[in-house]
């Protein structure tokens, strides 16, 4: 993949936030490390997905691209400028092609103003033309009547805020979109309707998303490729089919074997892996590998000291992991001490 090829480009993020004790005097006694040094490309016109588990810095590593949470170290080139480095009205400037739709559409949206006002207030701050077919046009463009434009928040349901949401993003006319969570709020059946509309607007405008999500189901739909992360790192990246039929890392593993299949003989057959505990706390991460209190594949002569860097072992397929070439090759076989692994059998 060449530099052209990848719009966002981010090498050793971090965003760390203080830990402070004292009322008045306060200090600085530690730090929640929520991104620790993440790599990530999303190519140009595609769709990443990042899932992993709740605490592990997805939201904050979207935040952090965007510079709505500042970067406490790393680059994130965007489009070929590193966005990290920006302040005041080059950040601004730049922050138009880079937009965000938010997991919660009424929490993110002004009850005060209607929607002609959200959709237009974006564009007059960063100084893009307005004129009296700009808000028909963008209605017209998520699905929503013409005389949606008079309304307020509180009178739409949660898919028709999540597409005022999505619609106030793209008449920035930004190059990328970080959808947080964009339907996990919303009801089942309303949930497709918007990802048919992200993709629909992918197509018509050219749109390159990053897409976070928790559902692994709703990323596989809707991605070209999948990052996975663990406790504030990328541990995996792959095209999404290769990724969710031959996952390298031990947690995308563990992940994969909690999708449900469709086929009732191979669900009721198949291999599982539950892990044991729970994600550790982000203000005191593991030594070494990040995972490994938790891998059943632990291997202490390198997993507890050395952390591994995220490398390529096929065309596209990134991993993080010491032994994921034997782990693949079945030389390392999983220790029940660190997790349970076994087929399910039939039940009545």
């Amino acid at each position: 993949m060449t530099a052209d090829d990848v719009l966002l480009r981010v090498r050793g993020l971090k965003v760390h936030f203080p830990i402070k004790l004292g009322i008045v005097l306060q200090r600085t006694v530690g730090q929640v490390k929520a991104v620790d040094g993440v790599d990530l490309d999303v190519p140009r016109g595609r769709t990443v997905g990042l899932v992993g588990e709740s605490g592990s810095g997805k939201s904050t590593l979207g935040r952090g691209i965007l510079h709505l949470v500042t970067p406490t170290a790393g680059t994130v080139e965007f489009d070929g400028d590193d966005v990290a480095a920006l302040k005041g009205e080059q950040l601004r400037q730049r922050r138009s092609g880079m937009q965000m739709v938010f997991q919660d559409p009424m929490a993110s949206l002004n009850p005060r103003q209607n929607v002609q006002t959200l959709l237009t207030e974006p564009m007059r701050a960063h100084r893009k033309k307005v004129d009296e077919q700009t808000v028909p046009r963008l209605l017209d463009l998520v699905g929503l009547p013409q005389n949606a434009a008079r309304r307020y928040p509180h009178e739409f349901s949660g898919g028709q805020r999540q597409r005022i949401g999505i619609a106030r993003a793209v008449g920035l006319e930004p190059a990328l979109v970080i959808a947080d969570e964009p339907v996990s709020a919303l009801d089942v059946s309303v949930q497709a309707q918007v990802l048919n509309l992200l993709e629909d607007l992918q197509n018509r405008l050219g749109l390159t998303y990053l897409v976070i999500a928790h559902d692994l189901a709703v990323v596989r739909h809707v991605s070209d490729e999948v990052a996975v992360m663990y406790l504030g790192a990328i541990v995996e990246q792959a095209g999404s089919d290769e990724l969710y039929e031959a996952p390298l890392h031990p947690y995308t593993r563990a992940l994969m074997s909690a999708v449900p299949v469709p086929d009732p003989v191979v669900e009721d057959h198949r291999e599982r892996i539950l892990l044991r505990g729970d994600i550790p706390s982000a203000a005191d991460p593991p030594t070494g590998c990040r995972f490994h209190t938790r891998c059943p594949y632990r291997q202490q002569s390198r997993c507890d000291d050395e952390r591994p860097v995220l490398r390529e072992l096929r065309s596209g397929h990134r991993v993080a992991c010491h032994f994921a070439e034997q782990i693949q090759a079945g030389e390392i076989r999983p220790a029940a001490a660190a997790a349970m692994v076994g087929t399910a059998t039939p039940t009545g």
